[in-house]
């Protein structure tokens, strides 16, 4: 296999542009280039970038799952990406190394879909919620998991083009679980890399009621789009259990109740329920989709 060639996407909405300048300077900095880089404003103006950036203004927010698929189809038109690098535009790439290791770890396994990085704050600090496997609060334990982290990862384009890309129904939560299960229901690994770093404000996504309708629309969905029958209500059960023990706020539970009614009422896409077998290799590796 010849040298994957690696490009970046990073999806705004405006509001961080000193952020998005350290972003920038992060990756401008790395030891082996990106091919590409794409900035997409998410239905907002940019600010000015370097000449490097390809610059993509869109004229309305089609949340975080249209505007990274706005994203990969400016970079898969270029013709010269192997692997997709998404990140925040908060974000920071603290190490000069990182797309040096992503393209050697492509280049070592041809089966690669997708690479998680490790998500921590200025503290260094990974918070429990971005270390993506059941029991295991150890944040650089590396291997197979069966979801990775939004803020920080790399696609192989490759995968892309069979499996598609980013379910733009959902706007934002869970889309990285549904592009996850696809790529391991058509063979593709999944792994958890610590050693790529992206620094990260510490933040809750729980602050907006908007999140919990979000979560509950988009977990039916998932059970809805690609679990075999007899798993949708073990899968729905557990979680909404998890959630009734978890959630302390009444406008929160009321908003993720609406949500779940909303997923339930709602299309979401074809239905292509994943094979046994994919549920086994799931188990294997430490997370049956039941949870």
């Amino acid at each position: 296999m010849t040298r994957p060639r690696v490009g970046v996407a990073v999806l705004t909405m405006g509001n961080r542009p000193a952020e998005l300048a350290a972003l920038l300077d992060s990756v401008a900095k790395q030891d082996e280039s990106a091919a590409r880089v794409v900035v997409v404003g998410n239905g907002s103006p940019l600010p000015e970038l370097p000449d490097w950036v390809t610059a993509v203004e869109l004229d309305e927010n089609l949340g975080v799952s249209g505007g990274r698929n706005m994203a990969m189809d400016r970079l898969r038109a270029y013709g010269d990406v192997d692997v997709l690098v998404d990140l925040d535009d908060d974000g920071l790439l603290v190490d000069a190394d990182v797309f040096r290791r992503i393209a050697d770890l492509y280049e070592q396994d041809p089966h690669l879909g997708i690479v998680s990085f490790r998500i921590a704050d200025e503290s260094g600090e990974t918070q429990r919620r971005h270390v993506p496997r059941l029991r295991s609060s150890d944040p650089m334990r590396r291997g197979e998991v069966t979801t990775f982290l939004g803020g920080g990862h790399a696609l192989s384009m490759a995968m892309l083009e069979r499996i598609g890309g980013w379910p733009e129904e959902f706007f934002f939560t869970h889309e990285e679980t549904d592009l996850a299960w696809r790529a391991l229901d058509d063979g593709w690994m999944v792994l958890y890399e610590p050693a790529l770093l992206l620094q990260h404000p510490r933040t809750s996504p729980a602050r907006h009621a908007v999140y919990y309708r979000m979560t509950a629309r988009n977990r039916v969905w998932l059970a809805k789009r690609h679990l075999p029958a007899p798993l949708v209500p073990v899968y729905l059960g557990t979680w909404t259990v998890l959630t009734l023990a978890r959630t302390r706020s009444f406008g929160g539970l009321r908003a993720w109740a609406g949500g779940f009614a909303e997923g339930v009422r709602q299309p979401c896409g074809k239905r292509r329920p994943m094979r046994w077998s994919t549920v086994w290799r799931m188990t294997r590796i430490g997370r049956p989709p039941v949870i």
